[in-house]
């Protein structure tokens, strides 16, 4: 059993996502982040940084793993799926899940906030990071022109970068020009796996106007 320490935001999801695909046994504890569960004693000693998410293993003797990333990394050797064992695979997908936790997932983090929160519209910050975002989904979509993936065979790269790219009307882009990026976000949103994945622990509420387009579908049934 794995306890699964999370909220409803794409690196929650890229966690739940890959239990999911992996049909690892798992229990999912939701973490109120505008209470500030995250940085609780408790919580801090899961996750000494304070974000979500965080696992324990309790077949493991109670290890624990923080960081999106790392968990998926953990969760694919444990289970033996999602990440090839050939050294020239493997690297080829973790460059990829770099990709996103070194580009796509700050660059729409910032986006996100100088777009959405930020008390102060202040446009040329706002176009900087909506910029950049474009710059990053143009890469996935290049790579995307002659492969159905990212690598070889689906992969645990696939569910990070698309668990955070699925969330793109939310910063302020849109994909309408980027062919390959939108099968490829069309494909793995059919993935049963994936929809159950993304409403953990529970489905996100948002107006229509900026539904997530990757969750719209599920989420209105």
């Amino acid at each position: 059993m794995i306890d699964l320490y999370t909220s409803a935001t794409p690196n929650g999801w890229k966690v739940s996502v890959t239990l999911e695909e992996m049909a690892l046994d798992y229990q999912a504890h939701p973490i109120d982040l505008m209470k500030g569960e995250q940085k609780s004693t408790e919580f801090l000693q899961l996750c000494p940084n304070g974000r979500i998410p965080a696992i324990v293993d309790r077949s493991n003797n109670d290890f624990s793993v923080f960081e999106s990333g790392s968990i998926m990394v953990y969760l694919a050797e444990k289970s033996g799926k999602f990440l090839p064992t050939d050294i020239n695979n493997r690297s080829q997908v973790m460059q990829w899940l770099m990709f996103q936790m070194s580009g796509i997932g700050p660059m729409m983090g910032q986006a996100n906030v100088f777009y959405r929160y930020f008390p102060e519209k202040i446009q040329p910050v706002i176009d900087r990071y909506q910029n950049e975002v474009k710059r990053l989904l143009s890469v996935l979509d290049t790579q995307l022109t002659e492969r159905e993936y990212l690598t070889q065979d689906y992969s645990i790269a696939d569910i990070a970068n698309w668990c955070w790219v699925q969330t793109h009307e939310w910063s302020g882009v849109e994909v309408d020009g980027f062919p390959n990026l939108k099968r490829w976000l069309d494909t793995i949103a059919q993935r049963p796996a994936v929809q159950k994945g993304i409403l953990i622990p529970e489905p996100i509420k948002v107006d229509k106007e900026t539904f997530i387009k990757g969750a719209r579908t599920i989420m209105t049934k």
